[in-house]
């Protein structure tokens, strides 16, 4: 056969592999095929969820199996040389591969990365193809790599049968890590999503530097109990026999790796200071998880231990740098070996992406001035001032507004049959909590007479929830389902099948409106959470339009105090702590007594006095607008309407009319033109609503993107049949094409361009669908002909 009618496969198969193999890779351990990187966005609108193309590159050669090395995009003979280098670079951009070669079986073209001056790109000939000893050799004079460091940056991952490989961009951040620690670079800063496994690639951190004896005696900061235990029991798990919780105060020296809360290490008095019974140079790496919650401050206690164990490797993980108008971790850890941003994990399909409903309470809105010696229910006089929605749950309670909530959050969950879907509600406080819990109980009597755990409050000052947090987490459980919280819940509980975020708090921080939005964005397809909702009451959404709320790190230093919350104390200890963030008991933020907890004032306080915070019941509230917003496919939520979002995407697609008309004639299968939209985020079915569901997509397109007029299937059907046109066929093709006709009107061109349509109830009565292609029409070819003439028919009347 001619190299030129030979496809991408065969070229593959008969040249480009032959070559390779010939240069000494090896074929079972140093080359894979067709390796997908991605696993495709996902993409949701009105009715459908689905995923777009997975990015996949033709070939990756390994050095060793942690080591990709080089890329190979192929193209069959028609094309040129090169023709497939644009799109291997990118794809080494993405890999952090140095090696870029194009093919198309006639040679190679490299283009070497690790070039700055001189030839980048050249030629090569079948039989030239580097081998890996070559190409290894390159890279190590490109990385300055000497034989010392050699053995710990090609130590292989851990890997069982239980585990799995590192995503790209995990094995990105762990080779990164260890080449950076072997050269010297003791502060290094990891910034990854949440959701995208940043205690996943601590571990194989830890374990290639641990095994190749690199560093022998570690040391793992978090601040909170669940932060520790997750992390031992899950992704540390291989380890287990080498690890040591500090608990109790108690320093034991007989594990190489040791897991501590970090106030368990630290204390008031020189006594308490455990870490000091380690010397200064005990360990040789250290782990600080969650850096962003005040490792960087000067006089934290997370800093009081970095800098005691100052020899050591210390490693911040983050999803969200410090940023505060006082500090900065960049200033610690210096600028971040390894960025994965949020927006990145929803492209590639590792992260679930959002909608948003945006919900506007009239009093929110407009604000609520009482009248003049309006009093509360308890009798205390409210202050004469216009109250607003940073004020609501804060200074005053407005009960209607609470019962208003609830109500609008469960008529949501009923009308899109997502009453059990697991759901975190953040209250502005404690004592909004407890009120926001009851709400919901009433609102849900039928479902809590099931099970009283359906609604539970989960704050830092309640046993009882807190005992029930890792039900919550556990995706078999089905209770608890709906938990109201301040605090507690918005960072480090992995809660993989959480569908809902609502939001009825005032939160002006980046880095808790990251955390926040961070609970919903973990995948489980095996429950059906390809994506998840945010409700917000109070307009805090609005960070999603905030330059930095994807962006790079960004350093912000400003004089002032800083923000930071104290934390939880080790709960071992049974330490009452009085915190307000991150997880722990989050008392009155005004700073004022309150006799329970709850934040409600004891009524034997003086009614002259001004009180911290008023409870109104008589004051009217309503929903008076509510709007929908979608991820879309830049990354940004879709603030304009569906049918001028999808207008913009399409004309993006096909700049003019002709341009779609050629490409519909072109496109043998309907079907597939459709796909190829979706996979672009644009989904016709979301505006049949809008223009009309009796609209194919050929009208839809033409009547939304170019402004022609649209005709119905009907319309469409009914002038095909006015024509002669089966006049030339029998009368029983005749038949069988008008009952296409007729399908054709009912559910659209799709349903007909299959073969597998002959087998509905209503084709049986001129037979099987065999009988029909090969005795009505003459052979699967004619019928196919036919059909394709029909669907010429229908779109060739204007």
């Amino acid at each position: 056969m001619n190299k030129k009618e030979l496809s991408e496969r065969d070229i593959i198969t008969k040249y480009i592999l032959p070559a390779i193999e010939e240069a000494g890779w090896n074929k079972q351990k140093q080359i894979r095929e067709e390796v997908n990187f991605t696993d495709g966005r996902i993409i949701v609108r009105k009715k459908l969820v689905t995923r777009g193309k997975r990015k996949r590159a033709d070939i990756v050669l390994y050095y060793k199996n942690n080591i990709p090395i080089a890329v190979i995009e192929a193209k069959d003979n028609k094309h040129s040389i090169e023709a497939g280098m644009q799109q291997g670079l990118n794809y080494g951009e993405i890999l952090d591969i140095q090696f870029v070669y194009s093919s198309n079986g006639d040679g190679f073209i490299e283009h070497d990365r690790t070039i700055t001056e001189g030839q980048i790109e050249k030629e090569l000939s079948l039989d030239q193809f580097p081998s890996p000893d070559e190409l290894w050799r390159r890279y190590k004079d490109f990385k300055g790599i000497n034989e010392e460091e050699e053995k710990a940056i090609t130590h292989n991952y851990y890997y069982d049968q239980d585990s799995f490989e590192p995503r790209y961009y995990q094995r990105i951040a762990i080779n990164r890590t260890v080449e950076a620690i072997v050269k010297g670079n003791d502060r290094i800063l990891l910034v990854m999503a949440t959701g995208t496994g940043k205690t996943f690639t601590a571990f194989q951190i830890v374990y290639r530097l641990f095994k190749a004896a690199q560093k022998k005696r570690i040391l793992y900061l978090a601040d909170r109990n669940i932060l520790i235990d997750q992390t031992i029991t899950g992704d540390f798990k291989p380890l287990m026999e080498n690890i040591n919780k500090i608990k109790k105060r108690n320093a034991d020296k007989s594990r190489e790796v040791q897991f501590a809360l970090y106030q368990s290490l630290t204390g008031d008095t020189e006594d308490k200071k455990i870490y000091k019974k380690y010397s200064p140079d005990y360990f040789d790496l250290i782990i600080i998880d969650e850096c962003h919650r005040g490792s960087a401050k000067d006089d934290s206690a997370w800093r009081e231990i970095l800098e005691y164990f100052s020899s050591a490797t210390q490693i911040g993980l983050t999803a969200t740098p410090k940023e505060t108008k006082a500090v900065s971790n960049l200033d610690y850890f210096g600028e971040a070996i390894f960025t994965y941003s949020l927006k990145q994990g929803i492209e590639d399909g590792f992260l679930a992406p959002y909608k948003v409903v945006r919900v506007g309470i009239d009093r929110d809105l407009e604000g609520y001035r009482p009248e003049k010696g309006k009093r509360d229910k308890y009798g205390y006089e409210l202050e004469d001032r216009i109250y607003n929605k940073k004020d609501f749950d804060r200074k005053l309670v407005l009960e209607k507004r609470t019962e208003l909530v609830a109500k609008y959050l469960s008529d949501y969950l009923k009308v899109n049959k997502k009453r059990m879907a697991k759901t975190i509600f953040f209250c502005t406080d404690i004592d909004h909590a407890d009120r926001m819990r009851k709400a919901l109980i009433n609102e849900n009597a039928d479902l809590y007479a099931i099970n009283s755990k359906y609604v539970m409050k989960i704050t830092g000052d309640d046993d009882e929830g807190k005992a029930e947090l890792e039900n919550f987490i556990i995706p078999a459980e089905k209770y608890p389902t709906l938990v109201t919280t301040s605090k507690l819940l918005t960072t480090g509980v992995d809660c993989k099948t959480c569908e809902f975020i609502v939001i009825d708090s005032e939160i002006n921080s980046m880095i808790e409106f990251k955390q926040i939005i961070g609970r919903g964005t973990r995948i489980r397809e095996d429950y059906g959470k390809m994506y998840f909702t945010i409700i917000d009451f109070r307009d805090v959404s609005r960070l999603f339009a905030d330059k930095d709320f994807d962006g790079d790190p960004v350093k912000i230093i400003e004089t002032g105090g800083g923000d930071d919350i104290p934390n939880e104390e080790e709960e071992e200890e049974g330490d009452n702590v009085q915190a307000g963030g991150n997880g722990e008991i989050d008392e009155n933020p005004e700073g004022y007594t309150t006799n329970d907890g709850t934040g409600q004032i004891d009524m034997d306080d003086d009614p002259g006095q001004p009180r911290a915070k008023y409870y109104v019941n008589d004051v009217e509230v309503r929903v008076i607008n509510d709007r929908v917003q979608y991820y879309g496919a830049d990354g940004k939520l879709i603030t304009e309407s569906l049918k001028d979002y999808t207008r913009k995407n399409i004309r993006k697609e096909f700049s003019n009319l002709d341009e779609f008309l050629r490409k519909w004639n072109e496109t043998d299968k309907k079907e597939e033109l459709r796909k190829h939209l979706e996979e672009e985020g644009i989904f016709l079915s979301d505006i049949e609503d809008e223009v009309g569901k009796d609209l194919d997509a050929f009208d839809l397109i033409c009547h939304i993107a170019f402004d022609m007029p649209p005709l119905t299937r009907k319309e469409r059907a009914n002038n095909v049949k006015k024509k002669n046109y089966f006049a030339k066929y029998g009368e029983q093709a005749m038949a069988v094409l008008t009952t296409l006709l007729e399908k054709y009107e009912n559910e659209g061109v799709e349903d007909i361009e299959s073969i597998k349509v002959l087998k509905l109830p209503e084709f049986k009565k001129f037979g099987s669908q065999l009988e029909i292609v090969k005795k009505v029409f003459g052979g699967k070819k004619k019928y196919e002909s036919a059909v394709k003439e029909l669907i010429n028919e229908l779109y060739t009347i204007a």
